[in-house]
This record gives C-alpha cells, sequence and structure tokens, in this order.
C-alpha cells in the first residue's frame, strides 16, 4: 500500500432526531455563559427557537447571514459579537450561516456550534471563505472548525425540495473531489465514496416525499462524511471554478456546485480512473460523469449556469480568474479546455 497521512479533524458531532434538545448541556460543555445565535434573515425563527431554548444563555440573534460571507457582514457580526460579550457562536443553517460563523471565530477565536439544516457540509471543515471586492477567497485555519456539531433531521424537514436536491448534490461535489485529491488516502476514499453513496440513495426517497424523516437522516449522514472529507483533503478545479462563480457573479452556492459537478468531473476523468470507478459505483451507474448529470436531472435540479443569469460574457472573465492561482489538479489546467468546461455548463450540455 501507498505511504500516507491521515489527520482527523476535533470535532464531536451529536447526531439524530431531536438533538437540538441537548444544545444547553452543549453549549455548557463548552464552558460557555454567552451565545450568539447567527442565522440568515430567511431562518430568524429558527434562530428564534435557539435563542429561546438557551434562555439566560443566549446572547441575542444576528440574522443577517448572506451567500458567500461579504467582509462587510463578518465585520458587523464580529462587533455585535463583542458588544454583547458573545464568548460561543451558534450557527442554525446551511452554509452560509456556518461561514458567517466561521468568519467571526477566524478573528475572535470564539467556539462555534453548528447546527446544519442543508447538507453544505461545510460545518465539518477548516475552510472559511470571505468575500471583497467581488472576490471571494478561502482558506483553511483550525480556528473556524466548530467545536460541536448537532444532525438534527428534524430541522431539515422544513428545506424546499429544491433546495434539498442542489445541496445534496454540493455534497456530493465535495466528496467526488476528494476522491481525486493529491493528498487523498485510503480513509478518505471510503468515506467520500459511502458519502456519495448514502446522498445518491436518500436524494431520490426525498423527491417522492420529502417528509420522509428516515431520508432526511441518511441524507445528513451524507453530507457528514462527504463534508468530512473535504475538510482533511485539497480542492481542486471544481471547486475552485464554483468558488470563482459564486462570489464574483453572487450566483448561489448549491446551485452552481449541482451545474459545475459533472463538467468537471469529466475534465479530470482520465487523470484519474480509480476514482472515476468509486465515484461510479457509488451512484449505481457506469460513467461517473454522465451519471451525476443525469442524477441531476431526474431529480430536477438546474444543469444550466445561464439558468443562473450568468451571461455568456462573463465566461472568458470566469475561465481567466479560475486560473489567476494555481491549485492541485488531477489534470493540468488548460485555459481553452477550461474555457470549454464552462460553455457546456452554461448551456446545459451533457459532460464531455
Amino acid at each position: 500500500m501507498t505511504p500516507f497521512v491521515y489527520q482527523s479533524a476535533p470535532a464531536r458531532v451529536v447526531f439524530g432526531p431531536g438533538s437540538l434538545a441537548q444544545l444547553p448541556q452543549e453549549v455548557e460543555r463548552l464552558g460557555a455563559r454567552r451565545a450568539l445565535v447567527l442565522s440568515t434573515p430567511e431562518q430568524a425563527a429558527q434562530a428564534e427557537r435557539v435563542a429561546a431554548l438557551l434562555g439566560e444563555r443566549s446572547a441575542g440573534i444576528f440574522a443577517g447571514a448572506v451567500m458567500h460571507v461579504p467582509i462587510e457582514v463578518a465585520r458587523e457580526a464580529r462587533t455585535v459579537a463583542r458588544e454583547r460579550g458573545a464568548d460561543c457562536a451558534i450557527a442554525i443553517g446551511g452554509g452560509s450561516t456556518t461561514g458567517l460563523g466561521k468568519a467571526i471565530a477566524l478573528e475572535s477565536a470564539l467556539p462555534i456550534i453548528a447546527i446544519p439544516t442543508t447538507y453544505a457540509g461545510s460545518e465539518m471543515t477548516p475552510i472559511y471563505g470571505l468575500t471583497e471586492a467581488g472576490l471571494k477567497t478561502t482558506g483553511r485555519d483550525a480556528r473556524v472548525l466548530p467545536r460541536t456539531v448537532l444532525y438534527d433531521p428534524e430541522l431539515t424537514l422544513s428545506l424546499p425540495l429544491d433546495l434539498t436536491v442542489t445541496s445534496g448534490l454540493n455534497a456530493i461535489a465535495h466528496a467526488a473531489e476528494a476522491l481525486y485529491a493529491h493528498d487523498g488516502n485510503p480513509i478518505t476514499a471510503l468515506m467520500a465514496e459511502e458519502g456519495i453513496r448514502a446522498l445518491a440513495d436518500a436524494l431520490p426517497r426525498l423527491k417522492k416525499d420529502a417528509a420522509d424523516l428516515d431520508a432526511r437522516g441518511d441524507a445528513l449522514y451524507g453530507a457528514w462524511l462527504c463534508g468530512a472529507v473535504l475538510g482533511a483533503v485539497s480542492m481542486g478545479l471544481h471547486h475552485k471554478l464554483c468558488h470563482t462563480l459564486g462570489g464574483s457573479f453572487n450566483l448561489p452556492h448549491a446551485e452552481v456546485h449541482a451545474i459545475v459537478l459533472p463538467h468537471a468531473v469529466a475534465y479530470n476523468a482520465a487523470a484519474a480512473p480509480q476514482a472515476m470507478r468509486r465515484i461510479a459505483r457509488a451512484l449505481g451507474g457506469a460513467n461517473a460523469p454522465a451519471r451525476l448529470h443525469a442524477l441531476a436531472r431526474e431529480l430536477g435540479a438546474p444543469t444550466a449556469l445561464r439558468t443562473l443569469g450568468l451571461r455568456t460574457a462573463d465566461l472568458d472573465r470566469a475561465a481567466d480568474l479560475a486560473l489567476e492561482a494555481r491549485y492541485p489538479n488531477p489534470r493540468p489546467l488548460e485555459r481553452e479546455a477550461i474555457r470549454t468546461l464552462l460553455q457546456r455548463a452554461f448551456d446545459g450540455s451533457a459532460p464531455s
């Protein structure tokens, strides 16, 4: 066997229906006295439920999280946390809220408790992202990794089906790219394949019945594994393209991942045959890029960037931005090939 290094991220996971009720004990376990609750404006009601559950330990609510974590929002949230004497932050929601919690932790070192209500998986990674002047930058820092994650499938029951699907495909993207990461290893490969399998099994069940609590739990389990492997290995072309498209053109995060994934996998297919076999096996198909594209269509997910508001005139700039900083990828980064990839994703063509 090829030698490898595997380092697990230190995180505590509380999993199962009704897990939210254990939040006060988890806050106490961290030694925290005042917890600021974070959410998007749309999830303010869930934030209020969390604050009520905390009682005297609540430092109030900051319901200003938005996509791609604009630096201005991060600074405002840090100020609110400081002014209210918060010694802990609780992020309830998807990747936008978790990302805001990470932005607070990055400078203040406040411990974060994450309560995911989507399948983003970012709660399991030390990866953070900030957008400033139209450019999204990402980094890794152990300080931003949530100390505790509460996975309560009941909290995902209200997630609309379209967001359920795109969020799940976003999670699959984490694991797919982890399978051909240059610093992957047998442990992350096992987790990645199982995460893809769990989500590929759960999402069609949720399309039939969005209130299927067992399927919601299986999807959260898959998202946990997919997020964990993303946090353990390097990101490649797929994530770079999605961060570029999201941060520079303000496109919705999960939808972009769902659209770009089959094309980014196809770009790397010849250079990563073993990864392609594992992805295909997890999906129950023969061809990884084709099966990913078909799954998105079967689930009713968007398959064309043009439907998200991207313009043809944006494609050249997106290709250029994706090449500004070099990063590990199985296939060398070729500008014209990436521009072709973006065109196919823009049009909604099958991956090639």
